[in-house]
């Protein structure tokens, strides 16, 4: 098993938080783990992006020109993004953010509106783990009790109250995530 995924939109939508979240539950696991974050100077409406290896077998490089699976959050993002996930492999877009088709065919895509359902649940910072909740479904790569480990440990100790609402948000994702 190996995963290859690029998470990328702006800085303040979670984009780093779901990937150190995927590298714990992946550790958690006794897989092989990259996380590689990057972000532009402004971070909070810049753009941001991290790639997470996910494998059973040691990992020769975190660097990488394709990808199995993006998780793509904004325009910016589908522009230099979608022509580097391999054939065959998956996209996971939130509606609200993307503007223009996607062109390619030979891929399977995935909507998740999570900005349109973190504003019905009246909760903005649950965005993220909406989206997680999608990918999860999707490609269920690591388990849902190593998830709440990393969510765990990527937290800071006082908003580890917080981890029950993280969770409901994470399922909801799996809910609404729709094939295109």
């Amino acid at each position: 098993m190996k995963h290859e995924i690029i998470i990328a939109g702006f800085g303040g939508q979670g984009v780093l938080s779901m990937g150190k979240i995927l590298a714990y539950s992946g550790l958690m696991e006794g897989k092989e783990v990259t996380w590689m974050p990057s972000y532009g100077p402004e971070q909070r409406g810049g753009t941001a992006n991290v790639t997470v290896i996910l494998s059973d077998d040691p990992i020769s490089s975190p660097i990488l020109n394709e990808y199995d699976i993006a998780v793509i959050l904004n325009q910016p993002s589908l522009d230099k993004f979608e022509s580097k996930i391999k054939p065959g492999g998956i996209l996971i877009y939130d509606g609200y953010g993307i503007h223009s088709e996607i062109k390619r065919n030979d891929i399977q895509v995935y909507r998740v509106d999570a900005m349109d359902t973190a504003a019905e649940m009246q909760n903005a910072k649950s965005f993220n783990m909406l989206i997680l909740g999608g990918l999860l479904k999707v490609a269920p790569m690591v388990k849902m009790e190593n998830v709440l480990l990393g969510l765990k440990k990527s937290l800071p100790a006082r908003h580890h109250n917080l981890i029950p609402m993280n969770e409901a948000a994470i399922q909801k994702g799996m809910e609404i995530i729709q094939k295109v």
